[in-house]
């Protein structure tokens, strides 16, 4: 029997913590976690495209920012379909993801933000949680969108729960694994277990 499963994503510049979840309500069960590489180590600044478009002319700003844009789509599609293709070796299939958002700031235009390096900073956060929700979309699953700093709080709201209980059971996911059960596959596990009720 095939098992319904989610993943979650915690979305960091060039990579992203994946955490994938099984099961119900009361008893998910973690079935894969790992590291996913989104930027590609053959363009340089990569990484961190606004950072290393900033210094340049407008025009060669905005040309990098393209190029780094469909390298990191198609990277963010092929890790998510390899990690999505680990699951069936487990017997679950994906059907939802939970992404863990920035603040939601709306930004200005490409002009605006490389002048401002808050905004840059806040520019690649939306880049490669972009790409990962177009990965998302393109290999067919649900998207649940929630703001990090809402993560928890959403989280005991949907669980009828504590947010301090909801804290020790995600904490506690992760023991059957062993280390690394870090902040970033604590809360990719919570946006996964909050996805698998879509």
């Amino acid at each position: 029997m095939i098992k319904k499963a989610a993943v979650g994503l915690r979305v960091h510049s060039g990579w992203a913590a994946l955490v994938a979840l099984t099961g119900v309500r009361e008893s998910p069960e973690v079935i894969a976690r790992r590291r996913i590489e989104i930027a590609d180590p053959g363009i340089r600044g990569s990484k961190q495209p606004f950072h290393a478009a900033e210094p340049l002319e407008f025009l060669d700003a905005q040309a990098h920012i393209e190029r780094c844009a469909a390298s990191t789509e198609r990277l963010a599609r092929q890790a998510l379909q390899a990690a999505i293709d680990g699951l069936r070796d487990r017997r679950a299939q994906a059907a939802a993801c939970g992404m863990i958002l920035g603040s939601g700031r709306t930004l200005p235009g490409l002009a605006a933000v490389l002048k401002s390096h808050a905004l840059i900073h806040t520019a690649e956060g939306e880049f490669f949680r972009n790409a990962l929700v177009e990965a998302c979309e393109h290999c067919g699953l649900v998207v649940m969108r929630v703001k990090e700093k809402e993560l928890f709080e959403r989280g005991a709201a949907q669980f009828r729960t504590s947010v301090s209980e909801l804290e020790r059971r995600v904490r506690e996911l992760g023991k059957p694994l062993g280390p690394p059960w870090t902040q970033d596959q604590k809360y990719a596990a919570l946006a996964a277990w909050m996805a698998l009720e879509i």
